[in-house]
């Protein structure tokens, strides 16, 4: 802390948003006597980090003291909205004015006068006086009061929100958020702006006509429309919302600035207080309990039983935590890159002792390879706190004294196990196989921190901790590449010396528990605290036992298709030569490219940035609907050979020599959508309607004894789309179980469903499904092999009948434009990045995905819903049978002979009730001795 001088720095905090912050971000929490504490440890901890991390010669905390102000007489509807505290709550905002006093900072509140037109007002007094003011806080409505002088710090994001930032969120600076606001309205807090308009259409017109004056004067002489009519309309109410968001900087001051002189806290007054309410880790964190975090000592263990003390508090689902969680949404402050080598047993005691009194704990493992399956660990890591962080190396070469692997791990067995405590993994389903794999607990309860970025923003960017660390934490962990080299330099991280090993990988763990406390709060503000919670985080023990399961296939049978494939494709190739006249290398693109057109000059051919033509299977496509041979046979071929490398020559490479079994990883956080994905050996594409994808699925097998079973949902996205788009036509065709691709003919076509032409049915399917993809008129012309004009005609009728598909393309559209992302039935944001390019085929493409998401992502959430009640239904039936696979909309189980049937039943049940639909969802099960004969 500083003393004052001429020119003071005054930190404005607005301390009732991080009241409600802390509340929504933390679980509930009590102290020892019952009274919730969880809005009071979140406060507590964002102030003493505050406090660390900013200093300024004056400081305060400002607070609402109440609900009504003088801007309820301005407008009786102003708040009024606003829904009573949680009864929760109510009791921590005495308890918060408290903890200021305890940290020795000056609380601040007016009656009759909002925060925000206090902040305003010390923020005038403290440029008047020639000094400088913070304002803590990312709330939008302070963001007027940004000049020379006057800033704003994300207190999330620790970094400062200044005239470049507002610009580029709202396309107009500080000075003109009034003007913006007065126009957009908030409906939070029931300022009624002007209907329709967002913030880029109030940047637009603030830019044309100056402010808001400027606009409503010439709304007159505006062009027709509904934003003309809705200014003229609706300007009283915009001049009302001009007064209700300004801030009032002549507010009184409580407290004279010099009143607001920082002080260091007392801290006998302070620990007295943090140890009535039970906040021991927050004790030790500030060095004010023997132990703490500022004499460098672990703390104390717990019990030696493992018991939790009697002063613990209820955390998530009524788990123990001997303290709460860690400070929640706070940014990193803590240095990197200060870690410690854990090679005694002692040491490694007593960093699980400061993990338990801490509460939650950071962990990573280090591996010899990316297998979950095969790898063998290598290390772990500990972090108890922002840049406290420890490495134990486990089987490193040159390195004396390591703990033998499984002493180490025995020791942090309680630790996995303990309740108490809650571990916080970065892809928790590959370093919990890991440590399974070396004879350690699965660990609980736990977190993930790339899981709970998922949830919140699938398809705005990746997931991998170090993207998230850059994007969140604005810090660049130390890559893989520089500390085990790369090419033939590049060395196994067992050989990497300890002194590099150990600030690697115990950034590791630090970065992950550092996004944890930025990421897990922002869950309940953006939507997603239920998606994770429910769905996403109980998904990955699921996982975890299906990647340990496996899948059998028959080596022998796939070494037969494989060299069955190899004939084909070399018939094919010797017919290929025969068209082009010559023979080439059908799998060189560069040859292929010539001889379509060069030498045979076909037309249509475009050369890529590199000269040569290209040859992409969509170019293909195209000539062999022109009518050419020579492509149709180079697409045949081109099938056959990706089938044979990806699945009849790879899969019998991937049998785990230790079980007989393929394994096959399934990534959580690739798709936009929230679709799982799988990898090594991808199994999402095999083909679903040919010929080679039932050969390859019949490779797939089941035990001696057992059978596999296949359930699958049918036509789960179009039943989505007669939901999410209320049509009550094809609501009613899935009700009565009617063929939905005649029922669609029918009503399109007008013709009688009874004796229908296959082909007209074929029609309605092929809009059925291309609706989902927003296929074009040419794309069904193509798909149908009719004339452009014709499809367009099918593609009318299809909206002339069901008005209500188009309105919601339509809405799917404005709401990724408008947002970013669309919502799906089961609330997933999936972002849509390109929404807004300029290149109208990207843009286009992005057009197509915000119709498909909702419809994806809502089946891959029920899908998924599914997958999280499946094991504890057959376990309540009595029934042995396991979870093997998960391919789009499908489940595959093995099973005893005898368990067949009911595993199916089960199935069935449990995925027909994943979620309430207006619309009844149906599951196909199949029973057989392969994937072939069950699907």
């Amino acid at each position: 802390m500083g003393q004052p001088d001429t020119a003071p720095h005054l930190i404005l905090i607005d301390g009732s948003g991080f009241i409600f912050r802390a509340f929504h971000a933390l679980p509930p929490m009590t102290r020892p006597d019952g009274t919730p504490v969880n809005a009071v440890f979140g406060f507590t901890n964002m102030l003493a980090r505050l406090l660390k991390d900013h200093a300024g010669s004056h400081i305060a905390v400002i607070f609402d003291a109440g609900r009504t102000t003088f801007r309820n007489r301005l407008y009786d509807k102003y708040k009024a909205q606003r829904p009573e505290p949680p009864p929760e709550l109510i009791p921590q905002f005495s308890l918060v004015r408290d903890a200021t006093a305890a940290f020795g900072v000056p609380a601040i509140e007016l009656a009759d006068w909002e925060a925000d037109d206090l902040i305003a007002s010390y923020a005038r007094a403290a440029t008047e006086a020639g000094g400088r003011a913070t304002i803590i806080s990312s709330d939008k409505d302070l963001m007027q009061l940004i000049r020379p002088g006057v800033e704003m710090l994300d207190p999330i994001k620790q970094k400062p929100i200044g005239l470049a930032e507002v610009m580029e969120k709202f396309g107009v600076p500080p000075g003109k958020m009034i003007e913006a606001q007065a126009l957009i309205g908030d409906p939070v807090d029931n300022v009624p702006g002007v209907p329709g308009i967002g913030p880029k259409t109030a940047a637009q017109l603030i830019q044309e006509h100056g402010d808001l004056e400027g606009i409503l004067r010439a709304a007159s002489e505006m062009k027709p429309s509904k934003r003309r009519d809705a200014l003229i309309e609706h300007a009283a109410a915009a001049r009302i919302s001009r007064e209700l968001v300004t801030l009032r900087d002549d507010a009184p001051q409580p407290l004279p600035l010099d009143a607001l002189v920082a002080r260091e806290p007392d801290r006998a007054k302070l620990g007295a207080w943090l140890k009535e309410q039970g906040f021991r880790s927050t004790l030790l964190r500030l060095g004010l309990e023997e132990g703490g975090a500022a004499a460098a000592q672990p703390a104390a263990s717990p019990t030696a039983n493992g018991a939790a003390p009697a002063s613990a508090n209820r955390g998530p689902q009524g788990q123990l935590f001997a303290d709460p969680p860690a400070q929640p949404a706070l940014a990193p402050g803590d240095a990197f890159g200060t870690y410690e080598s854990v090679t005694t047993p002692a040491q490694l005691d007593a960093w699980i002792a400061e993990a338990t009194a801490a509460g939650v704990v950071g962990l990573d493992t280090e591996t010899d390879g990316l297998d979950a399956m095969r790898a063998d660990i290598v290390g772990f890591s500990l972090a108890t706190a922002p840049g406290r962080a420890c490495y134990v190396p486990l089987r490193h070469e040159g390195v004396a004294g390591q703990i033998p692997p499984d002493q180490a791990l025995a020791a942090l067995a309680p630790l996995l196990r303990d309740p108490a405590v809650l571990k916080v993994f970065h892809n928790a389903k590959f370093d919990q196989l890991i440590l399974a794999r070396a004879g350690a607990p699965v660990a609980g309860p736990i977190d993930d921190s790339m899981l709970i970025s998922y949830a919140q923003e699938a398809g705005a960017h990746g997931h991998g901790m170090d993207e998230l660390s850059i994007l969140h934490l604005g810090h660049t962990p130390i890559s893989y590449d520089s500390v085990t080299g790369t090419g033939k330099g590049r060395v196994p991280f067992a050989q990497v010396p300890l002194d590099r090993a150990t600030p690697y990988a115990a950034e590791d763990a630090d970065v992950t528990l550092r996004l944890w406390e930025v990421l897990r709060p922002r869950l309940r503000t953006n939507k997603a605290l239920a998606l994770y919670e429910q769905i996403d985080r109980r998904l990955t023990p699921v996982l975890m036992e299906m990647e340990r399961a496996g899948v059998k296939v028959d080596a022998d049978d796939l070494r037969a298709m494989s060299k069955d494939f190899e004939i084909r494709m070399a018939a094919i190739e010797k017919d290929i030569h025969r068209l082009a006249g010559e023979p080439f290398n059908v799998a060189s693109a560069k040859q292929l490219g010539e001889v379509l057109f060069d030498r045979m000059g076909l037309a249509g051919g475009k050369r890529m940035k590199t000269g040569a033509w290209g040859t992409d299977a969509s170019v293909l496509q195209t000539l062999a609907e022109q009518g050419h041979d020579l492509p149709v046979r180079v697409l045949e071929w081109r099938q056959l050979a990706k089938l044979k490398s990806t699945y009849a020559d790879a899969l019998v490479g991937q049998i785990n020599p230790e079980t007989g079994r393929v394994h096959t990883s399934f990534a959580m956080a690739i798709a936009s959508t929230g679709r799982l994905s799988s990898t090594d050996p991808n199994l999402q594409n095999i083909p679903v309607r040919t010929e080679e994808g039932s050969r390859i699925r019949r490779a797939f097998i089941a035990e001696p004894g057992h059978v596999l079973v296949s359930a699958d949902y049918s036509q789960i996205e179009l039943r989505l789309l007669a939901h999410v788009a209320d049509i009550p036509a094809l609501k009613e065709s899935f009700a009565r179980g009617e063929d939905i691709h005649a029922r669609t003919a029918s009503e399109v076509f007008g013709i009688p469903m009874q004796g229908m032409d296959p082909m007209t049915r074929r029609r309605a399917k092929a809009i059925n499904f291309g609706i989902i993809y927003g296929i074009s008129a040419f794309g069904l012309a193509r798909q149908l092999q009719i004339e452009p004009g014709e499809a367009r005609s099918y593609i009318d009728a299809y909206f002339a009948r069901y008005p209500g598909i188009r309105a919601y393309m339509n809405a799917a559209r404005e709401e990724a434009r408008s947002n970013g992302y669309v919502v799906s039935p089961l609330g997933r944001r999936c972002w849509i990045p390109g929404i807004a390019d300029k290149n109208p085929a990207r843009r286009g493409y992005a057009e197509r995905q915000a119709i498909n998401a909702p419809l994806q992502g809502g089946a891959a959430d029920i899908i998924k819903r599914a997958m999280v009640r499946l094991p504890a239904a057959l376990r309540s039936a009595g029934l042995t049978a396991r979870l093997l696979l998960q391919v789009h909309d499908e489940l595959l189980f093995e099973a005893p002979d005898a368990e067949a049937a009911a595993t199916a039943g089960v199935a069935r049940e449990v995925m027909q009730n994943a979620a309430s639909l207006s619309v009844p969802l149906v599951v196909e099960t199949g029973i057989g001795h392969n994937w072939a004969e069950a699907h």
